[in-house]
């Protein structure tokens, strides 16, 4: 295979990882569709309980390198040492979680794909010293990753690196796509009168506040059922959370099930909703879209380039968490109830998410892949 196409992706987790979320669903597709095209795909990602040292799937080599303690320093290591040798021709960062800085010792050019930087959220999601220190490197990303190309998975990533110092004409636009489900599509007001969350049960996602949400509909929507999706550290709080709020037996958390599954759940929702407090961009947004499900979402950073307010969904904006939960549970009424509001959401959409597909995001990354091994 020719040498100028040879690959190393930096990210911390991979496809197969317990908590792998929508960063390494971009991985995968695209490396399963880089493949075929001729690139040689190697991923450097931590290790997990029962991760074998060396796997192969989805057209591309993953190395673990160990638990997180040392995964770090032995990816920097690693870069350093087999980008100098020759071993790949170019490097692609993501940017999602702990910034790698490729750029100050890959000896091969690096491209950013930037999914969604922290900022203050980093401290919902970890201990404050590595919160603080997650937050002191990202500042330093316009020193440390000056002339790289960048490429962002939605308008909100885009203006987030623009407003740290980021010159805007090395940014370019490199959206997220969807498998389309292969299910029929009921008409959304034929279909039981149930809520669904979509995504991983973490902090950030802020799934108390749907729960109250829920609690508070309850009183007047009898026939109302929520199905959480997915799966993540806060479930048993929230599964205690159901049965305090008087919620649990309306309330199925199905975990992490299979792509069939999970279309044939959400499928049968009215309305998706999207409470976290920021997302890169939003793939379960667009996956309940192409299910024919409007998403009710918070008016932040990522979501509102997902959601198109009173077109596809509805936003809500941010707020105490008392003030937001009041908020979210009024637009969720208005899908549940609004018959003419929800078909007309449904039908767009449905439209929107035909928009969003992986072979288009693959072969665009191929030509930027191209474009700066050349240069």
């Amino acid at each position: 295979m020719a040498s100028a196409r040879r690959v190393l992706v930096l990210n911390e987790r991979d496809p197969l990882h317990p908590k792998a979320g929508g960063a390494e669903v971009h991985v995968a597709e695209i490396s399963r569709r880089l493949a075929p095209l001729g690139f040689e795909i190697t991923q450097l990602a931590c290790g997990f309980p029962g991760a074998k040292p060396v796997e192969e799937f989805d057209g591309m080599t993953v190395r673990r390198l160990g638990n997180l303690a040392v995964y770090y320093p032995r990816a920097v290591l690693t870069t350093a040492w087999e980008t100098f040798r020759g071993r790949f021709d170019v490097v692609v960062e993501h940017l999602n979680k702990v910034p790698f800085c490729a750029r100050a010792y890959s000896s091969v050019p690096v491209i950013a794909v930037n999914h969604h930087l922290f900022g203050t959220a980093a401290f919902l999601q970890a201990p404050w010293p590595i919160a603080a220190s997650v937050v002191a490197i990202e500042k330093l990303i316009p020193l440390l990753y000056r002339r790289m190309p960048f490429l962002a998975v939605s308008e909100s990533s885009r203006q987030d690196l623009v407003e740290r110092g980021v010159p805007a004409e090395r940014i370019d636009l490199l959206h997220n796509g969807i498998v389309f489900p292969q299910l029929e599509i009921r008409p959304v007001t034929q279909r039981p009168c149930r809520v669904a969350y979509l995504g991983r049960l973490e902090p950030d996602k802020r799934i108390a506040l749907l729960l109250r949400a829920v609690a508070r509909l309850a009183e007047h929507l009898p026939q109302l059922e929520l199905v959480l999706v997915g799966r993540g550290s806060e479930r048993e709080a929230l599964e205690r959370l159901a049965v305090e709020l008087g919620i649990a037996r309306r309330t199925r958390f199905a975990g992490f099930v299979s792509d069939e599954e999970r279309d044939a759940l959400v499928g049968e929702a009215r309305v998706c909703v999207c409470p976290s407090v920021k997302e890169g961009w939003g793939i379960t947004v667009i996956e309940a879209n192409a299910l024919g499900v409007p998403v009710v979402a918070t008016d932040a950073p990522g979501l509102r380039d997902a959601v198109r307010h009173d077109e596809t969904g509805l936003l809500v904006a941010d707020a105490a968490p008392e003030v937001f939960t009041e908020h979210l549970a009024a637009a969720m009424e208005r899908l549940l109830s609004d018959e003419a509001l929800s078909a007309r959401l449904s039908s767009e959409a449905l439209a929107w998410s035909r928009r969003f597909d992986w072979d288009s995001s693959a072969r665009r990354m191929a030509e930027v892949i191209e474009q700066t091994r050349r240069r």
